[in-house]
């Protein structure tokens, strides 16, 4: 039985702003488009299964914490250095590239809450 709707919802999110962003990432050349990406296919896929299959379990709850530090972390690593202003800020799309990294950041911060917090549940025994 589902305990954990908010946790689930979140990581869900957390998945297609990922996806969004990686594409993104593809188009605008920051990353090769090429078999190399089958990685994050398959990091997709078990994150997805924690989030689907595994989500009562310490696993499930795992799995979710990793992705949503993951998550996170993909805003920290584009907004610090150059961050998003000049070329990127002017580019296509602009909007929704930033959007995406905001949305992800929100999204991925309240999984590793949720999920954390999901863990010192079970570890204490206490009801979810």
């Amino acid at each position: 039985m589902r305990h954990n709707v908010p946790l689930t919802t979140a990581s869900l999110l957390s998945i297609v702003f990922m996806t969004f962003h990686l594409t993104d990432d593809i188009i605008r050349g920051m990353s090769p488009g090429g078999v190399v990406n089958m990685v994050g296919v398959l990091i997709f896929v078990v994150w997805l299964y924690g989030t689907l299959a595994l989500a009562d379990r310490r696993s499930g709850h795992v799995i979710m914490l990793v992705g949503g530090l993951l998550g996170a972390a993909v805003p920290v690593i584009h907004m610090t250095g150059a961050g998003l202003g000049g070329a990127i800020a002017r580019s296509s799309g602009a909007f929704f590239f930033i959007w995406v990294l905001i949305a992800l950041g929100v999204t991925g911060t309240f999984s590793v809450i949720l999920s954390a917090r999901g863990l010192w549940s079970l570890r204490s025994g206490q009801p979810r």
